[in-house]
């Protein structure tokens, strides 16, 4: 369930030299001041006409806009979905999230998700913030997440995220031909016209990708990316930044351009591929207890896979 905000307000003299998201949460403090934060950097509040960051100082008698939506939130319920546990123990699991899952009810789809089938696997994580869950990746992509079991395994698993201590790849088949890899140091926030979509911003939040070659084909790329960051989209974002998005990406995509000299099956193969071809392949972190580096890796799903041998066999052929 979700409800639309709409504020228009002026900001009272008096709370000159104070902080933006402070000031707000004192005028409006139904709100935390945690998402007045949130709201701010996703540039979905308006300050004089223009974005501005959560610590930004007032002068007072600034026009401030808000138009937001945010999620009522309702008991989530254990459901019987089936889960492809990679491992796991007492203090954590290793989930392989397949392809049209949603990891957190929301507006849209408050039940049948990770969280709903971790519930019933586990139903002691009720009692950890956000059933445990460490980290999320899109609906539509494939691959692995952590989820705490116990309050101090996922206290010490979020600290490591927070420090970049997580190791965390992906592959990424990408159109066109890249010849090297490479870094994308480029701020992401939300689109300032298409609000559904994060884009490549100035002002936005510190985005660092790292990608390298994997596999050339005669019109794609399979690309191995590791994440610096975890920003919403991130990768999808920053393909798309450097001229190569994600094939299937219904976001970011565009058009399906048809390919020369292509065979009929690898053509209606790449039209028909209705999500971005993302999977997270590899992660790693240091075990909440025992403090020793452990990595779990993935294989990529059926659909990805066979594409790639299509895509192996056009450039054999040529």
């Amino acid at each position: 369930m979700s409800e639309n905000i709409h504020i228009n307000t002026k900001i009272p003299l008096e709370m000159r030299g104070q902080r933006l998201d402070r000031a707000l949460a004192q005028l409006y403090p139904e709100y935390s001041r945690a998402r007045w934060q949130q709201w701010i950097r996703e540039g979905l509040l308006k300050i004089n006409g223009h974005t501005a960051k959560p610590k930004a100082k007032l002068l007072g008698a600034e026009e401030i806009e808000l138009r937001a939506e945010t999620i009522v939130e309702v008991p989530w319920v254990g459901q019987n979905i089936p889960l492809n546990i990679v491992y796991e123990d007492e203090y954590l699991i290793i989930v392989n999230k397949p392809a049209g899952l949603v990891v957190h009810p929301g507006a849209g789809q408050p039940d049948h998700t990770l969280v709903n089938a971790l519930l019933h696997y586990a139903p002691e994580l009720e009692h950890l913030p956000r059933a445990g869950i460490i980290h999320r990746i899109d609906k539509e992509t494939t691959g692995l997440l952590v989820v705490a079991r116990q309050l101090s395994a996922h206290t010490v698993l979020v600290q490591q995220l927070q420090q970049r201590a997580f190791l965390r790849e992906y592959l990424a088949l990408v159109r066109g031909v890249l010849i090297a890899g490479g870094t994308v140091d480029a701020p992401i926030g939300r689109h300032p016209r298409q609000r559904v979509k994060m884009a490549v911003v100035n002002g936005g939040r510190n985005a660092i990708t790292h990608y390298r070659v994997a596999e050339h084909f005669r019109f794609h790329s399979l690309l191995q990316v590791k994440l610096e960051t975890g920003r919403t989209h991130q990768i999808r974002v920053h393909m798309t930044h450097l001229g190569h998005p994600l094939v299937g990406d219904p976001v970011y995509g565009g058009r399906y351009q048809v390919l020369p000299d292509c065979p009929q099956a690898l053509q209606d193969n790449l039209k028909n591929f209705k999500r971005q071809a993302l999977h997270a392949a590899k992660l790693g972190l240091k075990h909440p207890k025992t403090g020793e580096m452990q990595q779990w890796q993935a294989p990529l799903p059926d659909d990805m896979q066979d594409l790639l041998v299509q895509l192996q066999a056009d450039r054999d052929v040529q």
